[in-house]
């Protein structure tokens, strides 16, 4: 990989982790399902008419946009209001890595490795541990057991959109950002009714009228730095890059959510809290990086 397009990629991992931190100010002064439909109407228009829509079933258009884009944000940006720390929220909904090979070997007959089943194990261990931590240190940490159950089923949503992503590549291959920007228009009145069922007509209607400038700039830079501007050049790299190359970079984006938590927001971790991270991570870099301790290869490395 070039040094520009490492740079490139860096800039993405920055603004994914720091993504977080701009949910939690962006829901400081409206609710989370008025702020996501708006964010994806956002990410949708004016793009639709200056991206051709991806020629793929409508079922699957719906699908895709109903667990990548609804259901993952509807349960985080929930659990990050209700009290979910911006940097563990980063950190927790990595679980989707876990998630999506459980899903492919359930749904797609993939196979699974020692290192995948070992690094699920281990981070679940994080998980519990992280939880504990939150418990005894409510005042501290802001985890419980809604909020951190709130994030796995992000991740859980996030998952089920890879692999319907995968299914659509494989039937019917598509530009990324046109089913970015496509897909973003099926979340948008699930996102407002769940608003109204929720919130009511009259906090949707204040926030609204009084929405400030903090506000507006929080938007922007979910829809257009996070959203569009991140896929396009994230996608762009995985189309000329080995997927080996990319991916093992976005395990920095909750180191980047939880430094800039800490720094943005003043956000702290108990011991308990900061060793079950330790362990989550341990977990992840053990699912992507395992395989290369496989006795074999190890045995080929030394024969070369």
């Amino acid at each position: 990989m070039s040094v520009k397009d490492m740079l490139l990629a860096l800039c993405v991992v920055m603004a994914w982790g720091v993504n977080f931190v701009v949910i939690k100010v962006g829901l400081h002064d409206m609710p989370p399902f008025l702020l996501a439909g708006l964010r994806f109407a956002l990410v949708a228009f004016p793009a639709i008419f200056f991206i051709k829509p991806p020629k793929i079933p409508l079922r699957s258009l719906v699908m895709y946009g109903m667990t990548i884009s609804f259901g993952q944000f509807a349960f985080l940006f929930l659990a990050i209001k209700l009290g979910m720390p911006a940097g563990i929220a980063s950190l927790v909904i990595q679980a989707q890595a876990f998630f999506t090979i459980l899903l492919g070997a359930l749904m797609l007959s993939e196979k699974l490795k020692w290192n995948h089943i070992t690094g699920i194990l281990l981070a679940s261990a994080g998980m519990l541990v992280l939880a504990e931590g939150g418990m005894a240190n409510p005042g501290g940490g802001g985890i419980t057991t809604v909020t951190l159950l709130l994030t796995l089923a992000a991740a859980l949503s996030w998952a089920l959109g890879n692999i319907t992503n995968k299914l659509i590549m494989r039937n019917h291959p598509v530009p990324v950002m046109s089913l970015v920007v496509w897909s973003a228009l099926v979340p948008i009145g699930p996102f407002l009714v769940c608003s109204w069922l929720y919130d009511g007509s009259q906090a949707i209607v204040s926030s609204l009228t009084n929405i400030n400038s903090t506000t507006i700039m929080a938007l922007i830079y979910l829809a257009f730095i996070a959203t569009i501007v991140g896929y396009a050049i994230w996608g762009n790299l995985l189309k000329r890059y080995e997927t080996w190359r990319v991916a093992p970079l976005a395990l920095l984006v909750p180191v980047v959510g939880i430094v800039s938590a800490a720094l943005l927001l003043d956000e702290t971790l108990s011991l308990m809290q900061i060793a079950g991270a330790m362990i989550i991570i341990a977990g992840l870099l053990l699912n992507v990086f395992g395989g290369m301790l496989t006795p074999s290869r190890i045995r080929r490395q030394h024969q070369q």
